[in-house]
């Protein structure tokens, strides 16, 4: 049975992921240090949801899940020696970092968390992997599509320049793709990045504007629209995310012959890397993607129309043109079925 290492698994993506490869036949190892950006609470019950008994975690001790071939591990990736002892002892075939400090808007009041967790953390894995790891067959990390910032030519393309981020946590994102890319080349590690498009749905994030807005509507307070309204995601349920990550996770990246100097495309390398968007291909407005929610709840929603927020951007679409040739990737749940599997989760979670 083939070992995976996945970072950020008592997190939102993370969580389905693991039952995503454990359903396909695979072991799987988690970390995560179960910080406190948002109630632990759910963090704590999707590890529950994934067979893992909470009351037996302590730092640094492996739990195995009494469901999955999963055993999870409470841990920072900041903590060098003990991730270090880690990878040592799981050898994995492959790793996926999902581990991040999220949140555009919460970096600029806690700038540092970011670069102890996304720098720092990142650097820690890869150092894990060059030193205790030498025949990885994949390395998939998380980037955003944040780090597009000031781009304004749509759909937004992995082959452009991404140099203008508007928030620090779009930079570090941007720094992880650097660093990668350097650790590819120096040490051949096949690497892919992927720039997630506003994931949504069941167990998601309570800092999102899905759970937000479901939350306040349902409660009859204001939800804040910020832009006016004027806002355009591409909204890509969680299973479309998780069959991406599992569709390219198990085709490496390789190097791209064709990859010339003198016109270098940002996407891939003569180095085993490149950088792939995930997301639905299919951009909505705010106010219509409120309006589906609204319809679900069967309740109006009590609008705050608000400016623009620092180190927002007002439209996100991704051009998944490789990922669809390259990898059969094909996002197919619409915004009306995502945000009622939603709805039916919240209600009965929150037991409305």
């Amino acid at each position: 049975m083939q070992k995976i290492l996945v970072t950020g698994t008592a997190g939102f993506i993370g969580f389905h992921l693991v039952n995503y490869l454990c359903n396909r036949g695979y072991e799987v190892w988690g970390i995560d240090n179960i910080n406190e950006y948002y109630d632990v609470r759910l963090k704590y019950d999707r590890l529950k949801e994934a067979g893992i008994d909470v009351d037996k975690i302590e730092y640094g001790k492996p739990v195995k899940s009494e469901k999955l071939s999963y055993t999870f591990v409470k841990l920072s990736l900041e903590d060098r020696e003990k991730l270090f002892d880690l990878f040592k002892e799981v050898k994995p075939d492959y790793v996926v970092n999902l581990a991040a400090q999220a949140g555009v808007r919460y970096s600029l009041e806690n700038p540092y968390a970011y670069i102890e967790n996304n720098i720092t953390g990142f650097l820690n894995v890869l150092e894990g992997i060059r030193h205790f790891v030498l025949d990885l067959k994949h390395f998939v990390f998380a980037s955003s599509s944040s780090v597009y910032g000031l781009n304004r030519k749509y759909p937004l393309s992995v082959k452009d320049n991404v140099d203008h981020p508007v928030s620090l946590y779009a930079a570090t994102k941007k720094s992880n793709e650097l660093i990668a890319h350097t650790y590819s080349y120096l040490y051949a590690i096949p690497t892919t990045g992927l720039r997630f498009f506003t994931v949504y749905g069941p167990w998601g994030r309570p800092d999102m504007a899905l759970f937000l807005f479901t939350k306040k509507i349902l409660a009859g307070d204001p939800i804040d629209v910020y832009n006016n309204g004027n806002m355009v995601r591409d909204f890509t349920y969680i299973d479309d995310i998780v069959e991406g990550v599992g569709s390219v996770l198990f085709k490496p990246a390789v190097p791209n012959n064709e990859w010339r100097g003198e016109e270098p495309d940002p996407s891939s390398s003569i180095a085993p890397y490149r950088i792939l968007n995930i997301g639905n291909s299919n951009p909505v407005k705010l106010l219509d993607f409120i309006e589906v929610l609204e319809k679900e709840l069967g309740k109006k929603a009590i609008k705050n129309f608000m400016p623009m927020q620092p180190g927002d951007v007002e439209k996100t679409h991704a051009d998944v043109t490789e990922l669809i040739s390259e990898y059969g990737y094909k996002p197919d749940t619409s915004v009306e079925e995502g945000i009622r599997k939603f709805v039916e989760w919240y209600k009965k979670y929150y037991n409305y």
